[in-house]
């Protein structure tokens, strides 16, 4: 058996529906399904996890109905007060992927907050994925790398190492496995340059139901996988 993966990433799905199942409205779906991250969290460092990256709201979901982002927005802000406890309380360090300057004012400072609060923690690595989309991520990148290109500040002989600094994840690991909850199979324009060699694990349990037990399932069918990366494994 191999060891766990050093990161994982997850696609956070199924609340709104989990929610409608049981009679409640959608929002209700997010709120559990933002109190699920710390248990999670604390499962994944024990179990040998270095980084966690979730998928908590994409830049296609401001498409959503008006009155469902204004109360994705509530918990949001009101999870960058509260994670400041999680991260001091879990030794944390917690930071943010996506176009920030999307949210609004008091939004970004609380996320700027949040992260150099706990920049210094040796802990688990948190990083939230928000107003994030990956098309979106390689081409603000190609923008910053192409202003440095003409500013002398970068050489024009690009290289995926290079190219990869640019990306919002330039001082994370590519993810060793991705988990999607809830039953949908795709990627939904999250991490495609990062997870280009990553383990894909689906499971039909939506986000709210899934913990420890099915974090650990996630991890053991990882670590019975064999990773080649393109290569032939020798006899």
């Amino acid at each position: 058996m191999g060891d766990a993966p050093r990161h994982v990433a997850v696609i956070l799905d199924g609340n709104g529906r989990w929610a409608k199942a049981k009679g409640m409205p959608r929002t209700y779906g997010h709120t559990v399904g933002a109190k699920n991250v710390e248990p999670i969290c604390r499962a994944a460092y024990e179990l040998g996890i270095k980084y966690m990256t979730f998928y908590a709201f994409s830049t296609e979901n401001w498409s959503r109905p008006d009155d469902e982002v204004k109360k994705l927005m509530e918990i949001l802000e009101d999870y960058m007060t509260k994670c400041k406890k999680l991260s001091r309380d879990n030794n944390m360090r917690v930071r943010v992927i996506g176009d920030v300057t999307g949210f609004s004012e008091s939004m970004q400072k609380k996320i700027r907050e949040l992260e150099e609060f706990s920049k210094d923690f040796t802990g688990l690595n948190l990083q939230i994925a928000l107003n994030y989309g990956s098309r979106d991520e390689i081409v603000r990148a190609v923008r910053k790398y192409t202003a440095d290109v003409l500013s002398h500040a970068a050489s024009p002989d690009l290289t995926e190492e290079m190219f990869s600094r640019y990306l919002d994840t330039k001082d994370i690991p590519d993810p060793d496995l991705l988990i999607r909850t809830s039953g949908e199979q795709r990627l939904s324009n999250y991490l495609l340059w990062q997870l280009a060699y990553s383990e894909f694990y689906f499971t039909e349990v939506p986000w709210p139901d899934f913990h420890e037990k099915e974090l650990k399932e996630a991890v053991l069918a990882y670590q019975n996988r064999d990773r080649r990366y393109g290569k032939v494994k020798e006899a």
